[in-house]
């Protein structure tokens, strides 16, 4: 079951972040038709690399647009724009992650298209919003991560402020767009009448600064970088030493580090005044992470894995392909191999992470530019 079949949302898009969120509604069942002009050599993220699969088309853009349609039509033009008109008629929604100042230019709000249809929806990601002093900067996921306080708490206190090593900033925004594009869907099924929704990389990073920019806020309590990710209030909780490398461990609550004490064999340091309780460890981090540290370097990490699994939230600390291999990961099902022309043997790639009724929506591939053209041109203009 997918449980959007029947949903129809018409994307203009391009690269990271919208693409992304529309691919979350497409891999549950929405049809998400790419509008893509063939002269500008439709969306950029085919072209690139460093990894192609043929002309327009790269390992890079199939991440981002798995279970669309691609429509190549220049609705910047009198036909491509009676044909784009005729397409809201049908929609649901009319998305697009175009610089903020750009869908007004290009008609795309919903005071433009609400005369063809009063219930569609206008959703609209960009780097800092609409209708604001930023609003036709251009942004990416990085600049987000410097400015709003991401870089300034992630890595070693006496090293230099230190990036996500993915765009997570993008992915967030994606998912909270595709959360706002569904819940004005809902009303305007209900009341016959859509909306604007708008939602900015800015807007989603500042948001997700949550707790620490609450302490900030009401008690002027900086969270700064700590010394190996540590958690700011609760100790331990963060990366360790092992014989072979590194873990996080969570100790989040005083059961848990309890457990650690017993399962590693040193159950005195659950009486070392030191380490009594949360805010004791807390004030003695350095002495808290040199004596874990003895510990859990008599082991490897696999190991500690082991021992701990289950009892005390512990994991490795892995390379990318650590983590794709490993046997978890196939257990559940989040590898995927999907057909493509280019790819005989098929292109591996990560499942869908929602699950419907206990299984994972099946994906395909994205579109070749302008591959659904004749097909969706032909529905409107029968």
């Amino acid at each position: 079951m997918r449980p959007l079949e029947g949903l129809r949302i018409l994307a203009i898009e391009q690269y990271g972040a919208g693409p992304y969120g529309t691919q979350l509604l497409a891999e549950l069942g929405a049809e998400v038709i790419k509008i893509e002009a063939r002269s500008m050599g439709g969306d950029v993220s085919r072209a690139t690399g460093p990894f192609f699969l043929g002309d327009r088309d790269s390992e890079f853009f199939q991440t981002f647009s798995r279970s669309k349609k691609s429509l190549a039509l220049e609705i910047k033009t009198p036909e491509g724009r009676a044909d784009f008109e005729a397409l809201v008629a049908t929609a649901d929604a009319v998305v697009n992650n175009l610089r903020g100042d750009q869908p007004a230019k290009m008609k795309v709000t919903y005071a433009d298209l609400a005369a063809i249809k009063p219930s569609i929806v206008c959703a609209h990601l960009s780097a800092y919003g609409r209708d604001n002093s930023r609003e036709s900067w251009p942004g990416y996921d990085y600049l987000m991560q410097a400015e709003c306080g991401f870089m300034g708490m992630s890595g070693e206190p006496d090293g230099p402020p230190t990036r996500l090593g993915v765009s997570m900033v993008d992915f967030m925004t994606g998912s909270t767009f595709a959360m706002g594009i569904l819940a004005a869907i809902l009303k305007a099924r209900a009341s016959g009448e859509g909306c604007d929704v708008d939602v900015s990389l800015f807007d989603v990073a500042l948001h997700q600064l949550s707790y620490p920019a609450v302490w900030r806020l009401n008690e002027g309590h900086e969270v700064g970088r700590l010394p190996r990710g540590a958690h700011p209030s609760i100790a331990p909780s963060q990366a360790v030493r092992t014989a072979d490398g590194w873990g996080m461990l969570m100790c989040q609550t005083p059961k848990f580090w309890e457990s650690f004490c017993d399962l590693t064999g040193h159950p005195e340091l659950k009486s070392d005044p030191r380490f009594i309780d949360i805010p004791s460890r807390r004030k003695h981090l350095a002495e808290l992470t040199e004596a874990v540290d003895a510990v859990l370097s008599t082991r490897t990490t696999a190991e500690w894995s082991t021992i701990l699994g289950g009892h005390v939230p512990f994991a490795p600390v892995t390379s990318l392909g650590e983590a794709l291999d490993n046997a978890f990961v196939h257990e559940i099902g989040m590898r995927d191999v999907v057909a493509h022309p280019n790819k005989p043997d098929g292109l591996r790639m990560l499942a869908c992470p929602v699950k419907i009724n206990g299984e994972r929506m099946p994906g395909a591939r994205a579109p070749k530019l302008g591959e659904h053209t004749d097909d969706l041109l032909n529905e409107i203009r029968r």
